[in-house]
């Protein structure tokens, strides 16, 4: 029961996969979920199956790909831009309050790896957005800066952004959009972790679909730099939250300090151990655990 939709971000029409329930009754109300993708990801991978198996526990649920991203529209292609898709969500969120099907008082969001950073930091002032949930969250704009467990020093995390510069001004006068990959095309025994589960997932036939090429363009570093996703949860994150994360995952950190922080009385960091980060994307590694999780956290908040 899905179906292929478009809605607007601004000017950018932007392209869903909608999910209906089993004997789904137009003329009835429905708990709605919207389900941000991973950077480098599509509504077809990781999202689409949490949206797929949500759906078939009542919900209406909408995977979207991000602006410059999959079949949605924006150029340059594959760019990554955090503030473009938080926007993304509350975009979507738009859309569902359009559908007489979609009780506009019972919507949640739900984002994975960045898409779960982009669902935070969109919660905080969409109050439509009526429970949160996350799974292998991560704020986009320290790993990508500061790298995994904040290693990277400032001094190099601004040779970084002149190389941004610097690559701006090429394209300016003139150069060729420069791309980077999001995980590395190929790995070796020294890549561990997250680093080389993403390579296995997205590169691999485990994960891989054509519409997530695995490229990113390498300006998009002067937007991610500034970026958190969790800069006013302590004062805005007051709706029920739900932070999934693997016990193994080198990405846990992000999800203890999002709850740590957040405002919500009804928060919770729910850990499947012996989970990694990219554990979480997919049947091969067993989601089960996950969508029993936030079929009970959605219940408590929308139904």
């Amino acid at each position: 029961m899905k179906q292929n939709v478009k809605f607007k971000n601004n000017e950018l029409f932007l392209a869903g996969h909608l999910y209906v329930p089993a004997k789904f009754d137009e003329t009835k109300k429905y708990p709605a979920i919207v389900v941000s993708h991973p950077g480098g990801g599509v509504k077809e991978q990781a999202a689409g199956l949490y949206a797929n198996k949500l759906s078939e526990l009542g919900y209406i649920t909408l995977a979207l790909d991000a602006s410059n991203q999959g079949e949605s529209e924006g150029t340059p292609r594959y760019l990554e831009d955090p503030y473009a898709r938080t926007e993304d969500v509350r975009a979507a969120v738009d859309y569902l309050t359009t559908l007489s099907y979609v009780d506009t008082n019972k919507i949640g969001a739900l984002g994975l790896c960045a898409g779960g950073g982009y669902t935070v930091a969109a919660a905080q002032t969409e109050r439509r957005i009526k429970a949160v949930a996350t799974v292998s969250m991560v704020d986009i704009g320290s790993l990508f800066t500061e790298g995994m467990g904040r290693v990277v020093s400032v001094e190099d995390q601004i040779k970084l952004l002149e190389q941004v510069s610097h690559q701006r001004t090429e394209e300016a006068n003139g150069g060729e959009t420069y791309y980077i990959t999001y995980v590395p095309q190929e790995v070796d025994d020294s890549m561990k972790g997250t680093v080389a589960e993403g390579h296995e997932y997205y590169v691999t036939d485990r994960g891989r679909h054509e519409n997530a090429p695995n490229r990113l363009v390498f300006t998009s570093f002067n937007k991610i730099a500034t970026y958190s996703a969790f800069s006013h949860i302590d004062k805005f994150l007051t709706q029920p939250f739900l932070a999934i994360a693997g016990s193994e995952a080198d990405t846990l950190y992000f999800s203890e300090e999002a709850v740590k922080k957040a405002a919500s009385q009804n928060k919770e960091l729910f850990i499947i151990d012996g989970a990694t980060h990219v554990a979480l994307y997919d049947i091969r590694a067993n989601v089960n655990p996950a969508i029993e999780k936030l079929d009970e956290f959605f219940t408590e908040s929308l139904k």
